[in-house]
């Protein structure tokens, strides 16, 4: 990646995750001179820590999520390992009636969905056991590779000129006459035209000097990944609480809560302490896929999400300072970054997006949140440390 300081650029994107970078290549796209600054390396926070997924049917930006990953690997020029269809297997009946609900919910959006029962998805999913009651069979949606996809999208940007600097944490964001004229780093100022801000945890720091608040919590992401099973017809496997998918060479990659509250700093999270997280999702992907019980993990890894209150993004572009967009995506940035891209990229150059209504999605609807929104959660850190210990045991 690029590592000179070099000059600004028409835009700068504060933030190397899925969404700046989807960002970044959709300006590129448009003829914009863009510049990515990450605090460390592309993708190492939750955008290259997490299932894989690409269904997000509660977003305004669902339609366009489902239009845009089938298309991706062309568009980009590089793959990302994108795989149609998704299978949600039930083992209680709780979670069957549940998955029915989503299913209902996907057809009412137009999309196809099957009912299967125990039978169908234990021949559909060979791993699942005989405590399978039941699931759903989801034409759309899909999953990619987390890091094959930010790969993509950083080549993709560069092939059409767009820069990126990693290990160049942004400081502030220097605003003069109501506009924001440069991003500020510890190696020096960038000049620029217009910013967005998508740093994950970062965001709401960047943004309280402007006098813009952003409530924000964070959390540890945490996958585990075990030794290869054989391949699956469809490798999008959830159920269970787990979100998570099958990798070309075998391997199930597997996460889902609970989480565990962090604070954070300027440069990131003050800790990633070892957490009883890998045991729980190892007892949990047991249970969801009997058949795989005996496939021993031999990897796991943490990154970093940031929560919003209602656990919905904000993607607004700010009326002060004018030329400031903002991004948080609360947990599902990874499947909606083609469509969040495309959004942000309408927000700066038009300043309203072409192909959805984001007014849900705007800030101001925390605007009577208490100031103690997170006790009132339970979502502070030192409090659910201890908790997540306590329900992982």
């Amino acid at each position: 990646m690029t590592r000179d300081l070099g000059s600004g650029a028409s835009v700068v994107v504060i933030g190397g995750g899925v969404t700046g970078l989807s960002t970044a290549w959709w300006l590129a796209r448009s003829g914009v001179s863009v510049l990515v600054l990450d605090k460390g390396l592309i993708g190492w926070e939750a955008s290259g820590r997490n299932g894989g997924g690409a269904s997000h049917y509660h977003s305004p930006l669902f339609h366009e999520e489902q239009r845009l990953w089938p298309q991706m690997d062309t568009l980009l020029g590089y793959s990302t390992e994108y795989r149609r269809e998704r299978l949600i297997v039930a083992i209680t009946p709780e979670q069957l009636k549940h998955y029915r609900y989503m299913a209902a919910m996907h057809r009412e959006l137009g999309y196809r969905v099957d009912d299967l029962d125990a039978q169908q998805i234990r021949e559909a999913v060979p791993l699942a056991g005989d405590n399978a009651l039941g699931g759903i069979h989801v034409f759309f949606g899909g999953h990619a590779n987390p890091q094959r996809t930010v790969q993509a999208y950083a080549w993709a940007l560069q092939d059409l000129g767009g820069r990126i600097l990693q290990h160049t944490p942004a400081t502030g964001v220097t605003v003069a006459n109501g506009r924001a004229v440069a991003v500020r780093t510890a190696r020096g100022d960038l000049g620029c035209d217009a910013v967005v801000i998508a740093a994950g945890p970062q965001t709401g720091m960047l943004l309280d000097p402007l006098g813009v608040h952003l409530p924000l919590a964070c959390a540890r992401a945490e996958m585990i990944v075990t030794e290869p099973a054989p391949l699956m017809a469809i490798g999008g496997v959830d159920g269970n609480g787990l979100y998570g998918r099958q990798t070309l060479r075998g391997n199930l990659a597997f996460g889902g809560g609970p989480h565990e509250w962090m604070a954070v700093d300027e440069t990131g999270p003050l800790r990633r302490p070892t957490s009883p997280l890998t045991r729980n999702l190892s007892r949990r992907l047991a249970d969801l896929l009997p058949r795989a019980a005996h496939l021993r993990v031999i990897r796991s890894w943490a990154g970093v999400v940031e929560n919003t209150p209602d656990g919905r993004p904000v993607i607004e572009r700010l009326s002060d300072p004018g030329n400031v967009t903002i991004a948080t995506l609360s947990g599902v940035g990874f499947g909606l970054s083609p469509a969040t891209g495309r959004a942000i990229r309408d927000l700066v150059i038009d300043g309203a997006c072409s192909f959805a209504d984001l007014d849900k999605l705007k800030l101001d609807r925390f605007k009577d949140l208490p100031a103690d929104w997170r006790r009132l959660s339970g979502w502070e850190a030192d409090a659910m440390t201890s908790a997540a210990g306590t329900r992982a045991g």
